[in-house]
């Protein structure tokens, strides 16, 4: 525990919620016990009881979105069991929030200009963010196409990751990957942002399409169940919700990990009141 970094860790929090003050967003409360964890196969949850401690506030908040508020935002703890290293606890914090009638293009001008002002609170200027598309980023790369899940998510972490120090927002994914996000021109619609070789947040143009949705978490509980795992259930209000949510996009930033990057500290543990 470092006394100095949480001093600047309450300042960065302090000047997050001020943007979002100032930008028209309302700040929101979703219950961190739920009966559905994740959709994700690759998340494990922790179970208290029958329900479990959410991995992120994301379910809730499209809830929330479904009963017609557009600008809404929440900084809350989160729980991810089975991880443990220099980026990565159990419990972390999340900023996650939601702009109706936005898509990806807008919530990265809004990333960057959170991240500004994060950075600005901790007498830290950054550079402009380089906005490059994944295909753009393996051909620097030199990696050869691949369809095999694993080895591109090997060759990701390996090759391309490390690379990618200064601010960047990497935009484009196979849909593979879409998760919760929508399809368009044949890729997720969807971008992660890094700074200094970090992944330090995630968006999606929303997919509510509640069939489209149920197929995917069907297809994620399969492979839990391949890998020996149970599947997460499904949250039947979730999709019950989406078809009422309007076009939305939404991004889930670390705000451990955004403080390790604007600080310079090593572990995770440094920027956490332990």
């Amino acid at each position: 525990m470092n006394p100095d970094r949480l001093r600047k860790r309450a300042a960065i929090t302090r000047a997050i919620r001020n943007w979002f003050e100032d930008n028209g967003y309302l700040e929101v409360h979703t219950p961190a016990l739920v009966v559905s964890p994740a959709m994700e196969e690759h998340l494990e949850p922790v179970a208290v009881g029958d329900r479990f401690l959410h991995t992120s506030p994301e379910f809730g908040m499209k809830k929330v979105l479904s009963a017609g508020l557009c600008r809404i935002y929440q900084i809350t703890p989160c729980f991810r069991a089975e991880e443990a290293g220099v980026h990565h606890t159990e419990e972390f914090t999340m900023i996650e929030w939601y702009r109706v009638g936005a898509g990806t293009a807008e919530l990265m001008d809004d990333t960057e200009a959170v991240i500004a002002a994060a950075a600005k609170a901790v007498g830290t200027h950054l550079p402009a963010f380089e906005r490059i598309s994944v295909d753009d980023l393996r051909s620097k790369a030199n990696i050869p196409q691949t369809e095999d899940e694993t080895e591109w998510f090997q060759q990701w972490v390996d090759r391309v990751e490390p690379t990618l120090r200064s601010p960047t927002i990497v935009f484009n994914y196979p849909t593979w990957q879409s998760a919760l996000a929508t399809e368009r021109n044949g890729y997720a619609d969807r971008f992660e942002v890094y700074l200094g070789g970090i992944e330090i947040g995630n968006c999606f143009a929303e997919e509510i399409n509640p069939s489209i949705l149920r197929k995917r978490f069907q297809s994620s509980a399969t492979k839990r169940q391949t890998m020996g795992k149970p599947p997460h259930p499904i949250d039947e209000e979730l999709l019950d919700s989406t078809p009422k949510m309007p076009r939305t996009s939404g991004i889930a930033i670390g705000l451990d990990r955004l403080v390790m990057a604007l600080t310079g500290a090593k572990h995770i543990r440094d920027v956490q009141a332990r």
